[in-house]
């Protein structure tokens, strides 16, 4: 009985009840992720990662390679917890096209941000070019991706809303591996600026609609977990479920670690804290980001709505992420680098602390535009 219940369970297609609430702790699973790009930013936009002293690689900037993973998965669950419910009903139309306008509006600040990142940097020229697409950015880049894919994931969620759990859950897998192969063997007609917005390229430090679709595809299988179970006394098993994967990955990454007997554990973390196998995407680094990304969702879900007050500076954070995005790459590249000419000007215990303090001034910044706005309607 149990066997043909499983079956079951797997050809079925997705009717997914709608959420009982917001779920706080996605907004402070995001604000986490965003917390750790500022300083991530911070520390590479203003001192530079090749002049990190070792404690600052492991394990301080370590650490900051949890957000990447731990912010598109996010990006998923949000899809699917706001709108997979609600697929089929006459008002989605109108939702699809929400989505769209808001990733033209992403696509707007990507290229101010653009601007803004490399005018302290660059030459008009080479500005030009990345407003172009024939060059890309560094620190604004995961703006480009976020706002492509709000342009064609909303025509995409329908059909996967039809498709059997079975190969939802194969989906993921199988993109990951066509993109890698792609990766290494498509020349793309020679177009390198499309290979790097599709699938990555070396030369390039870009976020591949292909390469890490399969990060937001689990977010789907995960915000569609959280939808049967987060309400229900499901909830543990649902959590566990997640930290056990997260925790599976490291171990895996570890596993791979002592392998190589020409490297050591502390070689494989210094090469993810210098991201190595991040751009285009490799198996250690990806183990050891959506790893660790997973191990932090799961702990904000299960501190829940009290965690999400306790810590609600990355609460806020979470809950206005364009915001939030915008403000810190301003006070980075406008501010320190390039009225202030502050590049590498600051030690690294200084630039430190300026990242941390400019995750709080983030939060600060978006709460008084919130209360300013409150005030105004």
């Amino acid at each position: 009985m149990q066997g043909k219940a499983i079956q079951q369970r797997l050809v079925e297609r997705p009717v997914l009840p709608r959420p009982e609430g917001r779920i706080e702790a996605i907004d402070l699973a995001r604000g986490i992720a965003i917390a750790l790009m500022i300083i991530s930013h911070a520390v590479s936009g203003l001192f530079g990662i090749r002049q990190l002293p070792d404690w600052g690689l492991v394990p301080v900037h370590l650490i900051t390679k949890f957000s990447s993973s731990l912010f598109i998965v996010v990006f998923g669950i949000a899809l699917a917890v706001a709108f997979l419910p609600r697929m089929g009903e006459a008002d989605w139309s109108a939702r699809r096209l929400r989505l769209m306008l808001r990733g033209l509006e992403v696509f707007f600040w990507y290229k101010v941000l653009t601007v803004v990142e490399m005018m302290a940097i660059f030459p008009r020229e080479d500005i030009l070019d990345a407003l172009l697409y024939q060059r890309f950015p560094i620190w604004v880049e995961i703006l480009g991706f976020y706002a492509i894919a709000l342009l064609w994931l909303p025509w995409v969620l329908p059909l996967w809303s039809r498709l059997p759990l079975w190969s939802r859950l194969l989906l993921p897998v199988a993109i990951a591996l066509a993109a890698g192969w792609l990766e290494r063997h498509a020349s793309f007609w020679g177009i390198e600026p499309l290979k790097a917005i599709l699938v990555e390229d070396a030369n390039h430090y870009t976020w591949g609609q292909l390469s890490r679709l399969p990060l937001v595809l689990l977010g789907l299988l995960i915000g569609e977990a959280l939808l049967r179970g987060y309400w229900t006394p499901r909830r543990a098993r649902v959590l566990l479920s997640i930290a056990g994967a997260g925790a599976l990955m490291l171990l895996a990454f570890f596993a791979l670690a002592l392998g190589k007997a020409e490297t050591t554990v502390d070689d494989a973390l210094m090469a993810v804290a210098r991201n190595v196998g991040k751009h285009p995407p490799e198996l250690a680094f990806m183990l050891f980001s959506l790893g660790g990304a997973l191990v932090i969702l799961a702990l904000c879900l299960q501190g829940g709505a009290a965690a999400a007050r306790w810590l609600r500076p990355l609460t806020l954070i979470g809950g206005d992420a364009l915001k939030a995005f915008i403000f810190h790459i301003v006070v980075i590249f406008g501010v320190f680098r390039y009225l202030l000419e502050a590049w590498q000007v600051y030690s690294y215990p200084q630039v430190l602390g300026i990242g941390v303090a400019l995750v709080l001034a983030t939060a600060g910044w978006i709460a008084l535009t919130g209360w300013l706005r409150e005030k105004r309607g």
